[in-house]
């Protein structure tokens, strides 16, 4: 009677196992048409990494593994103590160089008064000389005539002559004082020079001391941690890895015959292993121009003897920011992709994750 009643427990599970492969059978989809074609892939998203621009001390970390970031949210603080004294030296270097620059400007004026001077003195002296050419040649004339001693005409000639020498003197001046202003303006222009270079300094150490907050440009999910607080990087050093949340993408692999039909753009349905119950919209955004061995995830022995192309189907942006507390990269799962734009989708394909 034990035997029996085992054996009847076995047959009824048989039938029962036999009864829900038949179900299963009739609830999967039987094909899709000519003008669709499907491939299984893998949810995936762009990463980013946040890492340091300079050397330095890791100050402290904001986040977590899984936190979500906003763009403009901090991340992580370098120390910046060094930066920050480098920073005040060249604020002081650079109300030195606006010192310089008054100082360089009133010494021009300054040489620029002393030209003016010496140009007055130059016409003042070739008065004297012309007055001293005169007085020697009525002196010369009277000579002749007897009229004067010639000692007269030597004291007018030597007059003369000292009035031709302060003249070209005063006219060396006049050089002398447009040298100097040459040089009192080469020092002024020096100056600005050394200014502008002190304050592009202030304006680098002011940008290193901002980049030392590192910050998120977008929506995304922090992923690893890859640095602590307190550790010292390298300039480039990595501190963090993020997942952007809004860009996810299934990429799959089309055999070339297909392929080929596929444009960019292209309605895609995605559905994933761990929630078959959804179906979640897409669009074809890249499609390889040249063909590659099938990857080992493509199940069936046939497929993988032929070359295919990779094929991304990219999630809508806004859809994903909707959900992003469900969006997990990595996830297996199937695209089915519609080549003929005619064609209607299957109810089984159809939609169902809410805006």
């Amino acid at each position: 009677m034990k035997h029996r009643k085992w054996i009847g427990r076995g047959i009824l599970l048989a039938a029962l196992i036999g009864g829900g492969l038949l179900v299963w059978q009739e609830l999967q989809p039987k094909g899709l048409g000519e003008g669709f074609v499907s491939g299984n892939g893998r949810i995936e998203a762009t990463e980013i990494d946040v890492a340091t621009k300079l050397a330095g001390r890791i100050a402290a970390i904001a986040v977590d593994e899984g936190d979500f970031v906003q763009p403009g949210q901090e991340l992580a603080r370098m120390d910046t103590e060094v930066l920050r004294a480098q920073l005040s030296e060249a604020t002081a270097q650079v109300k030195k160089a606006e010192s310089a620059i008054l100082t360089a400007r009133a010494r021009v004026a300054q040489r620029q008064s002393e030209q003016a001077t010496a140009e007055a003195v130059v016409y003042q002296r070739q008065a004297e000389l012309t007055a001293a050419e005169k007085r020697f040649q009525r002196t010369d004339t009277l000579v002749k005539r007897s009229a004067v001693s010639r000692q007269q005409l030597d004291d007018d000639r030597a007059r003369m002559l000292s009035a031709q020498a302060a003249l070209a003197a005063a006219r060396a001046q006049v050089l002398s004082a447009a040298a100097a202003i040459k040089a009192a303006e080469s020092e002024a222009v020096e100056a600005e020079s050394t200014l502008e270079a002190a304050r592009a300094t202030v304006v680098r150490l002011q940008a290193d001391i901002d980049d030392s907050a590192l910050k998120t440009d977008r929506v995304a999910r922090v992923q690893y941690r890859v640095a602590q607080a307190g550790e010292v990087l390298g300039a480039g050093g990595k501190v963090l890895n993020l997942v952007d949340l809004a860009d996810v993408y299934m990429t799959f692999f089309l055999p070339e015959r297909q392929a080929g039909r596929v444009a960019l753009g292209s309605e895609v349905r995605v559905v994933i292993d761990a929630a078959p119950q959804f179906v979640i919209p897409a669009r074809v955004s890249y499609v390889a121009s040249v063909a590659q061995f099938t990857p080992k995830t493509v199940e069936t022995a046939s497929e993988r003897e032929k070359m295919m192309f990779r094929v991304k189907a990219r999630i809508d942006p806004e859809l994903l920011r909707k959900h992003q507390d469900q969006v997990k990269t990595g996830l297996p799962g199937m695209a089915y992709l519609k080549l003929d734009p005619e064609a209607e989708w299957p109810a089984h394909l159809q939609v169902n994750v809410g805006p």
